[in-house]
């Protein structure tokens, strides 16, 4: 079943799952900060500020360090750099369980959040070095899959332990997968390019080195002199902001303005991890099917505004909850899309960097975050003026990907004309 096919075994599923407990690790906290006993035992409850402010030291980590991680994996190499990270987590989730104080529980998410930094990067060197141009759109789903489907089993997981033990037992479980899964995977599966594999075949090597007959890019180019990365990283921008805002206080959303119980709430947060994911699968089939990704993305910020508006504006509490989730999911496909650009407008030589610099966005989530809780705080707990905001930075993302609709509609022409005469 694998004949000529063995990349999507040795990569696709190392990088799910390290996508899938990865994203536990990071988001697992909107579920986590939900606990009285966390909130008790660190001296923050009732200070959303406080709370907020552990995704935003997180992300700020996060984003720094995806400056330095691509140009680390452009030299070291996308396997070691993996292997090291994972590490760091393992290390990082054990701490975070033994933390007694507010701050080494922060000094812990810091770690993590340099740690973490490098999956971006990381993947996007896989991708480019390993699958052929046709497939660029599955293959970043493959591992995007488990970005979203990590947290939607996460919420459940982490709900059950938190409520038959207690919130430490959750992060030592994670510093567990981590160091006995994951970090096996991409040992034993993983090469950082398939020529120096052995499992792979000449056949298969040649289909994956075929090269793009439209495709006009310099490879001595640097990515930053394409007008269009830069929209793609404001995009970017706004995108962390509004996944972040949405994914880390959903939860608090659910039960403090919405009465949910903490099992429908945890029911909610998983269907709308599981939104984000069929956004990203019906992204990964769509952009390799009509090559408009960037119409896609125009979309999807469009559909971000349109359910944060049901969210504020519905009486129904299981209606607004469907409707923050379903604008959560949007920015799944948005996500996707980002990274798949990250490959167009790169070189297998400069994928590193080029995804370095779109992590960089993440820092936003942090801000997103912070600036929730602080507006939570201004207005006594409620939650329309930290929507408002958010369906501010969703408009801006729609009115960014405008701009690159001309020059992508042009390029299929050509394409749609060279391929006619061809024929």
């Amino acid at each position: 079943m694998l004949t000529g096919k063995k990349r999507w075994l040795y990569i696709a599923v190392p990088i799910f799952f390290f996508w899938f407990f990865g994203q536990i690790d990071k988001l697992g906290i909107s579920i986590i900060q939900t606990d009285a006993d966390f909130l008790s035992d660190l001296g923050i409850a009732g200070e959303n500020a406080k709370i907020g402010f552990i995704t935003f030291i997180f992300t700020i980590a996060y984003a720094v360090s995806n400056l330095f991680w691509g140009v680390i994996i452009d030299k070291l190499g996308a396997r070691k750099t993996a292997m090291l990270g994972l590490v760091v987590w393992t290390i990082t989730m054990i701490t975070a369980g033994l933390s007694t104080t507010y701050e080494m529980f922060i000094l812990s998410r810091i770690v993590l959040g340099f740690g973490e930094g490098m999956m971006i990067p990381v993947c996007g060197k896989f991708i480019a070095n390993w699958f052929h141009y046709k497939e660029l759109g599955k293959a970043q789903a493959s591992w995007l899959s488990g970005n979203y489907l990590g947290p939607a089993v996460g919420a459940l997981m982490l709900t059950a332990i938190i409520a038959s033990l207690h919130w430490q037992a959750a992060f030592f479980l994670l510093a567990a997968f981590n160091l006995l899964l994951v970090l096996p995977l991409f040992y034993f599966l993983t090469r950082d390019i398939p020529e120096e594999h052995k499992g792979i075949t000449h056949e298969e090597l040649a289909y994956i080195r075929e090269k793009n007959p439209i495709d006009k890019k310099d490879g001595s180019k640097n990515f930053a002199q394409d007008y269009r990365y830069w929209i793609v990283w404001f995009g970017m921008l706004m995108s962390s902001f509004l996944f972040f805002g949405i994914s880390i206080w959903l939860p608090t959303y659910l039960i403090e303005a919405k009465s949910f119980s903490r099992e429908a709430m945890s029911s909610i947060t998983s269907l709308s991890w599981l939104f984000a994911l069929g956004f990203v699968l019906i992204c990964g089939y769509l952009s390799d099917k009509t090559n408009r990704p960037s119409l896609m993305a125009t979309i999807l910020f469009a559909l971000t505004t349109i359910f944060l508006c049901g969210g504020i504006m519905s009486p129904n509490a299981i209606v607004a909850g469907i409707c923050m989730g379903l604008a959560m999911g949007t920015q799944g496909g948005v996500f996707h899309l980002s990274n798949l650009f990250i490959v167009k407008f790169s070189t297998p030589e400069t994928a590193g960097r080029a995804a370095g610099m779109m992590g960089f966005t993440n820092i936003m989530g942090g801000f997103a975050s912070y600036i929730m809780g602080y507006l939570r705080d201004l207005s006594y707990g409620d939650f329309g003026t930290s929507i408002i905001v958010l369906i501010f930075a969703s408009t801006l993302g729609f009115v960014a990907y405008l701009f690159t609709l001309k020059r992508e509609s042009t390029e299929l022409r050509v394409v749609h004309n060279n391929q006619s005469i061809v024929g």
